[in-house]
């Protein structure tokens, strides 16, 4: 057994992209949009922390801290760097940062204006390329960074990957039997190209695996 110092964080996940790295938050104020919500409700909101920690040797990193009215949102790996999100409330911006722990240095790729979002809800980093991404719950997909793009999807759809102009999504249903399925989506204008049976599993090395 080995001790993992993570100072009071007791959950980690895998990243996704990575084989390598896990992650795990405080959940100080719930996920990103609750921050959001306590912000605009008049509560102090202070950072949570975010740390990742190195598989197999256990190590961990605390790249960043926040100051008080920022919150992280869930991160993710690109290109052997670790991608952050970070929201600044006081400040109405969203701002990505890269972690490239080689060098050990943490650089801002972009920030923007809090309001190229409704809000933060299912607001999440995803690949391929590096995209800002948001799922309204009025059945509507969004990428905001690096372009702007929106379209209509199913109730039950949830985006999952992208592969240069192909989208994928995960679609269930209950009728009466739960199955899923992997609806393909063209870029950018998000009409259907085909529709596989199964459900999408994606595995640490990059394989997708779909489970019929």
């Amino acid at each position: 057994m080995i001790t993992i110092a993570t100072h009071g964080i007791t959950y980690i996940e895998p990243l996704d992209g990575s084989c390598e790295w896990y992650w795990g938050t405080d959940y100080i104020h719930g996920d990103l949009y609750e921050a959001e919500e306590a912000y605009h409700d008049h509560y102090p909101v202070n950072c949570n922390r975010l740390v990742f920690v190195h598989y197999p040797d256990g190590r961990v990193v605390e790249p960043m801290k926040g100051k008080m009215g920022q919150y992280f949102g869930r991160p993710i790996s690109y290109c052997g760097k670790v991608q952050i999100l970070l929201a600044d409330f006081p400040q109405s911006m969203l701002r990505v940062f890269q972690y490239d722990d080689i060098a050990d240095q943490v650089a801002e790729t972009v920030a923007l204006p809090l309001t190229a979002v409704g809000n933060c809800y299912n607001l999440m980093l995803k690949q391929y390329p590096l995209m800002l991404t948001r799922q309204a719950n009025d059945e509507k997909f969004q990428i905001i960074w690096p372009e702007t793009v929106e379209f209509d999807i199913g109730e039950t759809e949830t985006f999952v990957d992208r592969k240069g102009d192909q989208l994928y999504f995960c679609r269930w249903y209950e009728d009466p039997d739960y199955r899923e399925e992997i609806v393909v989506r063209k870029y950018p204008a998000g009409e259907i190209a085909k529709v596989i049976p199964g459900s999408w599993t994606a595995m640490p090395n990059g394989q997708i695996w779909i489970l019929q």
